[in-house]
């Protein structure tokens, strides 16, 4: 058991009698223990039971049993079913599926998913040659009219136009001559992304990629549109409070420990603490900026000895944010651990450049009962009435398989539709590498929930909590 969690004779800290003491008000109930998907009735839940059913069968080094892959094929056929209503549907999805059968509906959303970079590439192409400062230089005349209005139609994404505008430009008898300007003039006619934007605007007059325009957009606002934009900032602020009110919560954690622990210890709060690369391990898709860190020095340490990290935490929006987030803090904690038992590392936050030691970054663990006294979730948003046991991400993966999207397509088009093809997810979820996160999708989440914790529940049980070496 790490040091900063016991006293000197063994006992629990006070810090670990207020983690083990916060209610957990996010836990998950015990699964359903359901014989056949028919009896369950949110259908999500019953595919959370069979692809759990599978991974402990895979665990225990077991085949699953053919019944359960009946349960999840039955399973995921209704989950379809309803996500194609038209009424009540997913409109995600069924853009989704309007993009497998349409071949028009394909192309638009590839060169959509280029759109922002060939954008970006034109009009740093057009400013080469026409940028605004250039053209003040450039005495009154055909020749300045004409770039002008090729950096306006780039302005204002008229790409057919544009490319009209400036082979009608290189074919001026001002330009003739200049080698310069003919060689940008050129480049932007041979361009590949104008050709692709051109397709792309041509493409957006379709009847199917306008239908698919409108699915989309009643799923939430556009990419880049204002709406998103607005949507983003809402967003930001819901992070930026939910990060106060555990800031807040971890300060008065630290100041209750230091008031028990006055003569021992002394603990302090930072936030945004950035891990160095300094720590000899790669951060590749790891965590690495924690919101905020509780730490502690022994009363005996000079400033210069450096600080032990003994609780990181994480803010999170929603409940959802952070079994999503686990792999990646997970990621992070084996990160910190690889740092050297006699070093100090340096680490940027908001509060300064705070020297953290490596012993105690080295004992972190991520075994589950250790990861509970050094981890916290904390989350302002209240429990649901209802715990979804299938994650968004597990759910839309499921949903985009390609047997998933054909058995749709048949829904769709009123072809009969045969949910045995959905088989080949059940044999993709047992056997590919990539669906080993929907395979784990269950344990994940009870293991997030199980770290989480609501800030006011934790200032109470701060503001209730005692000494337990002083009982």
């Amino acid at each position: 058991m790490s040091w900063a969690l016991v006293t000197a004779n063994g006992r629990p800290s006070l810090l670990d009698h207020i983690l083990r003491s916060v209610p957990r008000r996010y836990r998950l109930p015990p699964l359903p223990d359901a014989a056949s998907p028919e009896s369950i009735a949110n259908t999500a839940t019953a595919l959370a039971i069979a692809i759990e059913q599978a991974r402990i069968a895979l665990a225990g080094g077991k085949k699953p049993d053919p019944l359960v892959k009946r349960h999840f094929v039955d399973a995921l056929a209704r989950l379809i079913d309803a996500a194609m209503r038209t009424d009540s549907g997913d409109p995600a999805f069924q853009a989704m599926v309007l993009r497998h059968q349409a071949a028009t509906v394909r192309e638009y959303a590839s060169l959509s998913a280029h759109a922002d970079s060939d954008r970006r590439q034109l009009h740093a192409a057009v400013n080469a040659i026409a940028h605004p400062a250039k053209l003040q230089q450039l005495a009154p005349g055909p020749q300045r009219d004409a770039l002008a209005q090729v950096h306006n139609l780039a302005t204002t994404a008229a790409w057919s136009a544009l490319s009209e505008a400036v082979q009608g430009h290189a074919l001026m008898p001002e330009t003739e001559h200049d080698s310069q300007l003919q060689q940008g003039l050129q480049r932007l006619l041979g361009s590949p992304a104008l050709e692709r934007l051109q397709r792309l605007q041509a493409l957006s007059c379709d009847q199917l990629v306008l239908q698919y325009q409108s699915l989309w957009d009643s799923n939430g606002p556009r990419p880049g549109s204002a709406a998103a934009a607005a949507q983003g900032s809402a967003s930001q602020k819901r992070g930026a409070t939910g990060e106060a009110l555990a800031t807040q919560a971890i300060e008065a954690l630290a100041r209750r420990l230091n008031e028990a622990e006055s003569d021992h210890a002394s603990y302090r709060v930072v936030t945004s603490l950035l891990v160095p690369p300094s720590i000899p391990a790669s951060a590749e898709r790891a965590k690495s900026e924690w919101d905020v860190v509780l730490l502690r020095q022994p009363a005996a340490a000079d400033a210069q000895d450096g600080w032990d990290a003994c609780l990181l935490v994480e803010a999170k929006a929603s409940v959802d944010a952070a079994s999503t987030d686990l792999p990646r803090l997970l990621r992070g904690v084996r990160l910190l651990a690889h740092a050297q038992q006699d070093e100090s590392y340096a680490f940027e936050s908001r509060q300064g450049t705070v020297h953290l030691c490596g012993g105690a970054l080295k004992i972190l663990s991520t075994d589950e009962a250790e990861l509970a006294r050094t981890v916290l979730y904390c989350c302002a948003a209240d429990a649901e009435a209802s715990t979804r046991l299938l994650g968004a991400a597990s759910r839309m993966q499921l949903l985009s398989a390609a047997a998933s999207l054909d058995y749709a397509s048949a829904l769709k088009s009123g072809r009969a539709a045969n949910a045995a093809g959905l088989a080949t997810v059940w044999d993709e979820l047992l056997e590919s590498p990539q669906w080993r996160p929907v395979l784990n999708q269950y344990p994940m989440l009870r293991q997030a929930r199980e770290l989480m914790v609501n800030p006011a529940d934790l200032l109470a049980t701060i503001e209730r909590s005692f000494d337990p070496t002083d009982a």
